[in-house]
């Protein structure tokens, strides 16, 4: 059986079996184990194929379940059992809109926890305000998905607002969600710290990192390590440590830096710090190689502070505008509390629509 989504996106479930069935083969030869990475990454093929085929075959039950009491409902006049079967429909409307997330995440990494970084821009006391506006957003929709947030590093204003914020999302596909919604994000309002009223234009950058497992080897010369502490302290400059429990790790080669300082602990600091820069460090070398290939192609889009990827009005008129996919939506206040799903629908909706174009060319 095959279904289509209305993004025209296929899923053949027969095929998919099919696949499973191969794969589980592979598992039982003398030399699956041989090379643990691989053999680590067709076992989770296996179990995210077959968590597709569950879903898939409960939501196709739940139609015919659905189906059948509609038909008997209407041939016996219920018109009671009639109308709450209908609402029913709402929900399996849902359900299969999460399925066909599903179904569009193809990315190695895609099912994984997220690192997001939030930097503030130009705009000084306005964009690291506006950073603040963006975190709450993020927390808000990440506490709607059942997602769990932890914030890694924190670094206020001096004034008010973040100057940066890396958190962790933990929960299944967050990263596939979150890499929708990376780049440069810009804020028009009346500026709450003008005096004079005037209006505003802000900016934030987004960054999206996938944990890195276990499974993932990233080679790290412990001597091409430079590790500095310092002292943490909390928004605000509230609970201000004592001690030098922020650790900065520099990766000499590469410039790359990633620190923590939200752990209670220096050893937990650096262990926190080490799964930031492990994704950093395997970020270079998947965007070299698609650097590489880009330039094969002959394309390429640097990312700038020009290139934002989404605009939020809150005056003279109230609109988010996503300048990728051209959705607007006029409930701003709804967007910022978190409210963002259809702009990572409709993302997705175009990047599975240009792929499924270049698959039949």
């Amino acid at each position: 059986m095959i279904i289509c989504t209305k993004w025209g996106l296929l899923f053949d479930i027969d095929k998919s079996k099919k696949q499973v069935e191969i794969w589980e083969k592979r598992t039982l030869e003398k030399d699956f184990w041989d090379n643990r990475q691989e053999a680590q990454a067709t076992l989770k093929k296996i179990s995210r194929v077959k968590e597709d085929i569950r879903r898939f075959e409960e939501l196709l039950e739940k139609a015919y379940y659905i189906r059948d009491i509609l038909e008997m409902a209407e041939k016996e006049g219920e018109q009671e059992l009639f109308a709450e079967t209908a609402k029913e429909i709402k929900s399996l409307r849902e359900d299969f809109r999460e399925f066909e997330l599903l179904v569009l995440f193809s990315g190695e990494h895609d099912a994984s926890n997220a690192i997001v970084s939030l930097h503030a821009g130009a705009g000084g006391t306005e964009a690291q305000d506006w950073v603040e506006m963006l975190l709450r957003m993020y927390t808000r929709w990440a506490e709607a998905s059942d997602y769990e947030v932890e914030i890694m590093d924190y670094l206020a204003g001096e004034e008010a607002g973040i100057k940066s914020v890396t958190f962790l999302v933990k929960g299944t596909y967050a990263y596939a969600k979150l890499k929708c919604e990376e780049g440069v994000h810009r804020l028009i309002r009346i500026s709450p710290f003008d005096s004079s009223g005037r209006r505003h234009t802000s900016f934030a950058s987004l960054s999206v990192l996938p944990e890195i497992g276990e499974e993932i080897e990233i080679n790290i010369n412990p001597d091409e390590l430079k590790i500095d502490t310092f002292r943490a302290g909390g928004a605000g400059g509230q609970y201000v440590n004592k001690t030098e429990s922020a650790v900065r790790i520099t990766h000499i080669p590469t410039g790359i830096v990633a620190q923590c300082q939200n752990e209670r602990s220096q050893h937990a600091n650096r262990l926190a710090a080490m799964k930031i820069l492990k994704a950093k460090l395997y970020e270079l070398k998947q965007r070299e190689t698609e650097d590489n290939l880009q330039k094969l192609k002959g394309e390429y889009k640097e990312i700038s502070w020009g290139n934002q990827i989404r605009t939020y009005t809150l005056n003279p008129f109230t609109l988010v505008k996503d300048h990728r996919t051209n959705l607007e939506v006029g409930n701003v206040q709804a967007v910022l509390d978190g409210d963002i799903d259809d702009f990572i629908y409709a993302y997705l909706h175009k990047q599975s629509s240009h792929r499924f174009q270049n698959e039949q060319r």
